[in-house]
């Protein structure tokens, strides 16, 4: 019989930071900088990008904590916003 290795390094009921991400944990991560970055770009605090750009300040955190992934529409809004931060924000105040 062959013996396991056992991790030692990593204390009981907590995860094994070694551990390959699943899918769900990648997107969430991957999405997680998609928001932190888009909002980096702006210099904004993340209530007033939330205000700016018409987001829910709530989802906003979430996005950025890695609890929840934006849908794809949204993350390809969140992309214009980290190349065009101004641009989108002026199109949104005119559109309104």
């Amino acid at each position: 019989m062959t013996a396991k290795h056992k991790d030692t390094t990593t204390p009981p009921g907590e995860p094994n930071a070694d551990a390959p991400l699943t899918d769900d944990e990648f997107q969430r991560g991957y999405t997680a900088i998609l928001a932190r970055r888009a909002r980096a770009e702006t210099g904004l605090s993340q209530r007033a990008f939330a205000e700016r750009y018409g987001i829910p300040v709530a989802s906003l955190r979430d996005w950025e904590q890695g609890r929840r992934t934006p849908d794809n529409a949204t993350q390809s809004y969140l992309r214009v916003i980290a190349k065009m931060p101004d641009d989108v924000a002026k199109v949104l105040h005119d559109a309104a």
